[in-house]
């Protein structure tokens, strides 16, 4: 019996291969260390599904010479003899050489992308000692989809999608640790220590979002004036707008303001135009990642990750996909027939029942794996955000084959006196592919009422507002990465990592997304000394080179040359400044620090409170000590930013507090404040006295959470904790 080892990216998904390759008796599973693997029979064959639990390898310098750059000199090692938080990959590569012993042949059956790929071929190469095996491919982890890409399977590994990936993560280490090497060498030639960081297109998405930021800081707003008319018809009420809409000369429209005055009006012209609103087109995970933030407020990187879990459970697509297209071979009225199943989306389903299923695919394309689908497996117990993804997945694939809405816009003209103000209004006639995606669908209904031609408006005002331009809005966390799509920076599945890193360093903060000090200093310096390292051109110019890799159109050995060639220069360039770009980086450093400490004003001086550390811990005092002796408690953990808000009960500043796993809390720093006083109230169902002084007990708030205490404060300082 010939022995085949098939080889998961992860524990869940060797699980599931196993049970939907099992011929006859269930899988039978095995343990070595708490690493699990399956022994199956499939066709006289004995299949051992093994699993990774990720990458099992990692790229490290070869000969490691202190803190010095540039370095090119690198090499695949073990990821647990790399970094200690990937000890836990160490089990399962013992166990996978184990495994690899007395196999016949092997099959790959991690995710087939640039990273599954790569990641399966280093433990082929490395771990097996082969250098070629089987390769499954399929887009869910669902029986049929996983017997078909087992008895289907191609006769070799994607061996230029292998090169492209590996180049890609030569060419990201080479850019990521000398870069970062440079930044914190430079930071230190200035005489202080912090460890920088910075990427191949780290560098050029955070220079987008601080271009964003200046634009808006350097905006001056421009005023200009409107004329809304409030009248009303027979029908009912009735506004519009003046026909020219923005006046940038206020005598102007002053002029016909007093035209107006005192004026009637009457119909010019009734126009209705209908439209067909067409279905949206299937998620790529762009657009799945843009629709989760609008819709949810889950970040992208968030996003992905619940996407990825509901994939490896069995219920969705591979989500890290480019394609926009569904094609008849997933089976699309299969698919419906399990939803049907589901009480949320039987409805839905019905109204499906007869017609030809054609969905509205988009333009996008991806050679490995069609756009993101419910396979229609009923989930089991998803928490509340999981549900929501799913949920947010399965209404889009439904609205993909669902009819054109019909809308109509209706268009007012009214003349007042020979001044022409213009009423706007569209609605939805045919819901069409909106009822498999109404709670996502947000449009603006505007019905005006019935009117006709010639019919007398009676005008009750005609308002003058004052307005003025508006800055450039900030990038959100969807917003950017749409934009480092589509100048091309990044790949699907790295550039909400990028996001969330550049938040990791404290480059940019908040949501929109505002860069920090130290993010727009960094910028600026780098700007300044050495720009190539944050040139867009030059990234986007790789990625296109990895493309022609991936097309075989270029070797990695000439990609990989010419990409030390250009860090060659731009370091060498940078080191001849290093003193000048430290001293930069280290002012832009301590002004972001300064800022981020700065709570508010002092309530008692007018003195800046700061965040301060001493030997018990940190806490807020004035900037004015000792003259000033304000000071205020924080708890030992958590993240405080400071908001720039200030109490309404009590007029002093408000922080706002963050701690892992817990939901935002914006707070009053005053431990005295009557917000964080609710009067008198039961203590777990009955009235209950101060044990020490016999005063009602009250529910309290503060920065370390809701507890009772004594209403006789600060008199009698005893407090109680609340009962779960």
């Amino acid at each position: 019996m010939r022995n085949i080892l098939v080889l998961a990216e992860k524990p869940q998904a060797a699980r599931k291969i196993a049970i939907a390759l099992a011929e006859g008796s269930a899988p039978r599973k095995e343990a070595a260390k708490r690493v699990p693997h399956y022994v199956v029979e499939r066709s006289g064959k004995r299949l051992i599904i093994g699993c990774a639990v990720g990458h099992l390898y990692g790229l490290a310098e070869k000969n490691k010479n202190g803190w010095t750059y540039p370095v090119f000199d690198i090499e695949w090692k073990e990821s647990h003899k790399i970094s200690k938080d990937a000890k836990f990959t160490k089990p399962y590569l013992e166990e996978i050489k184990r495994l690899c012993k007395d196999i016949d042949e092997i099959y790959l059956s991690t995710d087939k992308d640039i990273e599954g790929e790569l990641l399966g071929y280093n433990i082929i190469r490395f771990a097996c000692k082969r250098r070629d095996a089987k390769r499954m491919e399929f887009s869910t982890l669902t029986k049929p989809d996983l017997i078909k890409a087992f008895d289907n399977a191609k006769p070799h590994v994607d061996f230029p999608l292998i090169a492209a990936g590996e180049t890609r993560h030569f060419l990201d280490y080479y850019y990521g640790i000398n870069m970062s090497r440079a930044l914190t060498s430079a930071f230190k030639k200035a005489g202080r220590f912090k460890i920088l960081s910075s990427g191949r297109v780290q560098g050029p998405a955070l220079k987008i979002i601080v271009e964003r930021e200046k634009e808006i800081r350097s905006f001056k707003p421009v005023p200009f004036w409107q004329l809304e008319l409030l009248g009303s018809v027979k029908a009912g009420p009735i506004t519009a707008w003046h026909v020219k809409d923005k006046f940038w000369d206020k005598a102007e429209a002053e002029t016909i303001l007093e035209k107006t005055r005192g004026h009637d009006g009457v119909v010019a012209s009734v126009r209705r135009e209908e439209f067909k609103q067409m279905p949206p087109t299937p998620f790529d995970l762009t657009t799945m990642q843009t629709e989760a933030y609008r819709c949810h407020r889950i970040n992208p990187k968030q996003s992905l990750d619940m996407a990825q879990g509901l994939y490896t459970a069995g219920y969705i697509s591979y989500p890290r996909t480019s394609s926009q297209q569904l094609p008849p071979a997933i089976g699309y009225s299969r698919i419906l027939a399990e939803l049907s199943k589901q009480e949320a989306y039987s409805q839905l389903c019905k109204r499906l029942e007869g017609k030809k299923l054609w969905p509205r695919n988009g333009k996008k394309t991806d050679p490995a794996h069609p756009a993101i689908y419910p396979t229609g497996i009923k989930p089991k117990s998803l928490d509340a955000r999981k549900q929501k993804i799913y949920d947010l997945i399965v209404r889009r694939f439904l609205a993909t084959f669902g009819e054109p809405a019909l809308r109509e816009t209706m268009t007012i003209e009214i003349d007042v006196n020979k001044e022409l103000f213009v009423s706007k209004g569209t609605r939805t006639v045919e819901l069409g592919w909106h009822i498999f995606y109404k709670p996502y669908v947000r449009l603006e209904e505007a019905d005006l009422p019935a009117v006709s031609r010639d019919e007398a408006v009676h005008v009750k005002e005609i308002k003058l507002h004052d307005k003025e331009t508006q800055p450039p809005k900030r990038y959100t966390q969807a917003s950017i990465i749409k934009e480092l799509e589509r100048r091309n920076l990044g790949t699907k599945a790295t550039r909400a990592v990028i996001i969330d890193t550049l938040f990791q360093r404290g480059y940019v903060e908040g949501g929109p997304i505002e860069a920090t000090e130290l993010g727009i200093k960094t910028i600026d310096t780098l700007q300044k000394y050495s720009p190539d390292i944050i040139d867009e051109e030059l990234t986007r110019h790789f990625e296109e080179e990895m493309e022609d890799i991936y097309q075989d159109k270029k070797k990695p050995s000439e990609v990989l040359d010419e990409a030390k060639g250009v860090l060659l220069k731009i370091l060498g360039d940078f080191k001849s400044r290093e003193k000048s770009i430290g001293e930069g980086l280290i002012t832009a450093n301590d002004k972001a620090e300064k800022k981020a400490s700065e709570i508010g004003k002092c309530p008692k001086c007018g003195g800046v409170l700061q965040i301060k550390r001493g030997k018990f811990g940190r806490f807020i005092a004035c900037s004015n000590y000792p003259e000033c002796t304000s000071t205020f408690k924080l708890p030992k953990t958590g993240m405080i930013k400071p908001t720039d808000r200030l109490c309404k009960e009590c007029n002093h500043p408000m922080i706002r507090m963050i701690r892992k796993g817990k939901k935002p809390q914006e707070l009053c720093i005053n431990t005295d404040c009557p917000s964080k006083h609710n009067g008198e109230e039961k203590v777990d169902g009955e009235e209950r006295k101060c044990p020490k002084c016999s005063s009602p007990l009250v529910l309290r708030k503060s920065i370390y959470g809701s507890f009772y205490g004594c209403s006789k404060y600060p008199k009698c300082r005893h407090i109680e904790k609340i009962r779960a």
